[in-house]
């Protein structure tokens, strides 16, 4: 019988020969993660259970990366939580400040999350891995405890929602503004528990930053995974640097879904989402002048190298506006290193823009670029609820790089095609 990509990843770690929507298995795990927020919630539970031994050290990572470098005593004894238990369990994957990322850009790079894998994570943001052709989902502290024993979890089998993008793109439109888009046609429960498969031309001539970006918002849409099948571009990204084996999965031709999507990417223009929903997608070109007071350029969604050389091809040789504060934070040490040994931060700092240590920081208001009561921020983050980036009656919204950074020059959100 005929299976989509993710039916036949969750049968192949579930010992079955095919699953079905709905069915609920027992999988086991390829590898599983947690940050400084929730890690130390998933520890007490290990050790409530009564456990000695985690399953595999070498299938479990441990990025603090959410309030480092330790922006207060709380955060610090979080991150210690961290230090101690890896130190103790002898993790192989443990990152600390110096060498640590943003855990969503960082684990791919390290080639430690692979085509055909399923990956779990206590943070939502897991799903990014589904666009190197992963089975990806976000889980609970308590589920990651249970992991970490066992090496096994369970799942409800999703439905496949399959997403077919043709035509051409035009000019500054990125994976962003593609996801973007989508999550405004479907709305932030329009694929709820389902699995959206992101298909089509258009999506095969993807860069892998791209990618990811767009399986990174899929929860946006309420997905439990994103995914992109794999391809010679995915092998080129994992060749070189994969850790252990990988497999390529793809649909079958003659697979069920519940529902097709088809766009066509001609008509779509980089876009903005507006406070305070990541659905209330708009064209850039819609907006009235909306004047900011900031612009942050990173995060696990677009904090890639890609993303700051677009960043930088807006802002070379010319300056942020006065009153505006530009953050620049790459994703990890070494997009950190590349950009720096390219020149990009000669241009962002002659543009007066600032650049962060990788840190997730400002995109969940946890420090780096607080926003005070009133203020707005074009970020390239990927949620813009109520007081997400800082006070509750601060705006943020949410663009690509090439948006942020010609938003940053002109004080107030802008197309890149105005400078």
């Amino acid at each position: 019988m005929a299976m989509t990509i993710t039916e036949k990843i969750l049968a192949a770690h579930s010992r079955l020969k095919r699953v079905e929507p709905g069915e609920l298995i027992e999988v086991d795990v390829d590898f599983c993660l947690a940050n400084d927020i929730t890690a130390p919630i998933a520890i007490e539970r290990f050790r409530q259970a009564g456990a000695k031994k985690i399953y595999d050290a070498a299938r479990v990572a441990l990025v603090p990366d959410h309030f480092v470098p330790n922006k207060d005593i709380e955060s610090a004894a979080q991150c210690q939580i961290l230090r101690e238990f890896a130190q103790e369990h002898k993790l192989p994957h443990f990152f600390e400040v110096g060498r640590m990322g943003i855990e969503h850009a960082l684990l791919p790079e390290q080639g430690l999350v692979l085509p055909g894998d399923v990956v779990v994570g206590a943070d939502s943001h897991t799903c990014t891995y589904g666009g190197l052709g992963a089975f990806a989902t976000g889980v609970g502290s308590t589920d990651l405890a249970a992991v970490m024993i066992t090496g096994r979890t369970w799942f409800r089998v999703p439905a496949s929602i399959k997403f077919v993008y043709h035509g051409t793109l035009a000019p500054w439109v990125t994976g962003k503004d593609l996801i973007l888009y989508t999550i405004g046609q479907v709305g932030v429960d329009g694929a709820r528990y389902r699995s959206m498969e992101f298909t089509g031309q258009v999506i095969s001539h993807l860069s892998m930053d791209q990618r990811l970006t767009m399986a990174n918002m899929a929860i946006e849409a309420g997905a439990k995974n994103g995914i992109i099948a794999p391809d010679e571009c995915t092998r080129a990204f994992v060749e070189g640097r994969a850790q252990r084996s990988y497999t390529f999965y793809e649909s079958d031709d003659n697979a069920v879904y519940e529902q097709v999507i088809n766009y066509d990417v001609s008509e779509i223009e980089p876009q903005v989402a507006l406070p305070h929903s990541p659905a209330n997608s708009q064209p850039v070109s819609s907006l009235d002048k909306i004047s900011i007071d900031q612009v942050v350029i990173g995060s696990c969604t677009n904090g890639r190298l890609e993303d700051l050389r677009a960043a930088a091809d807006i802002l070379k040789n010319r300056r942020i506006a006065p009153g505006v504060r530009c953050l620049i934070i790459p994703a990890t040490q070494t997009i950190y290193r590349q950009a720096m040994d390219e020149g990009l931060f000669t241009i962002f700092l002659e543009a007066e823009a600032a650049i962060s240590t990788p840190t997730c920081g400002p995109c969940l208001g946890g420090h780096m670029g607080i926003l005070a009561a009133g203020e707005r921020a074009v970020a390239t983050t990927n949620r813009n609820f109520v007081g997400r980036m800082g006070h509750p009656e601060s705006e943020v919204y949410l663009a690509s790089p090439a948006v942020a950074a010609a938003s940053a020059v002109l004080g107030r959100i802008a197309s890149p095609e105005e400078l």
